[in-house]
C-alpha cells in the first residue's frame, strides 16, 4: 500500500498537491473515456474531470470522520445518476472517479495514479479487442400494418428467408386503431439481405411505414 502524504494536520502545500493531482488524474480518465467512446457525452467528460477533484476535497476536510466521509460520497453518487441515467460503462467510470477521489482525498496520490493507469489500460485493451461485442447484431424491426391483415405469422415465410432469430415484442395499434405497429428483434442471416427482406415486407403490407436499426441496449444496462 502507498503511503500518505498527510501528517495529522493538512497543509496548503499537501491540499494543493491533492487537488493538482486528483485533477491530473480525472483528465486522464476523462480522455480515456472520449478516446474508447464512439459516441460520448460532453457534460459526462468533464464530470468525470472534476468529480474526483471534488471528492477528494470533500474526503480531506472531513478526514478524522471517515464514515461522514463516505456517507457524503454516497449522497454525491446519488446525486449524479438521478441527473443522467446512464449506462453500466458510465456506472463503472462513476465508480473509478470515486476511488481515485477517495484515495487522493486520503493522501494516497501514489495508490490514485496507480488505479488510474490500471483502469485506463483495461479500458483501451477492451475497446481494442471488442470485448464482449455480441457475434451477431440484433437489431429492431418496426413494421406497421393495417388492420385487416392478422399479424399472427404474417411474415413468417420471409423471416424463415432472410433472419436466424426472430421475436415478436410488441404489438400496438396507430392511427386511431385502423392499423398495427409490429415491433420485432431480429437477427439477420446475411446482413447484406437487409434490403431485400425490407422489400419483400413491404410488398406485403402494403408499402406501409417499415423501420429497421440498431437496438439501443441503454435502458437494458445495469
Amino acid at each position: 500500500m502507498s503511503t500518505t502524504i498527510f501528517s495529522e494536520t493538512i497543509s496548503l502545500e499537501q491540499a494543493l498537491i491533492m487537488i493538482a493531482v486528483a485533477f491530473a488524474l480525472g483528465l486522464v480518465l476523462s480522455a480515456t473515456y472520449m478516446l474508447t467512446s464512439s459516441f460520448y457525452s460532453k457534460n459526462f467528460a468533464v464530470s468525470l474531470l472534476v468529480i474526483p477533484a471534488l471528492i477528494s476535497i470533500v474526503i480531506a476536510l472531513i478526514h478524522d470522520n471517515q464514515s461522514l466521509s463516505l456517507a457524503t460520497i454516497g449522497a454525491f453518487t446519488l446525486i449524479r445518476f438521478r441527473s443522467m441515467q446512464g449506462t453500466s460503462r458510465d456506472l463503472s467510470y462513476i465508480l473509478s472517479t470515486v476511488t481515485i477521489g477517495l484515495a487522493c482525498g486520503m493522501g494516497y496520490v501514489l495508490f490514485g495514479s496507480i488505479i488510474t493507469a490500471i483502469v485506463c489500460v483495461v479500458m483501451f485493451v477492451l475497446n481494442a479487442v471488442n470485448y464482449g461485442q455480441p457475434r451477431s447484431e440484433k437489431k429492431e424491426l418496426r413494421v406497421i400494418i393495417p388492420e385487416n391483415l392478422d399479424y399472427s405469422g404474417v411474415f413468417d415465410d420471409i423471416f424463415d428467408k432472410y433472419v436466424k432469430t426472430v421475436e415478436l415484442v410488441r404489438v400496438q395499434t396507430t392511427n386511431l386503431g385502423s392499423m398495427y405497429e409490429l415491433q420485432y428483434h431480429i437477427v439477420l442471416k446475411n446482413p447484406a439481405e437487409e434490403k431485400a427482406m425490407i422489400d419483400e415486407i413491404r410488398t406485403r403490407n402494403g408499402n406501409l411505414n417499415i423501420v429497421c436499426g440498431k437496438m439501443n441496449f441503454s435502458k437494458e444496462s445495469l
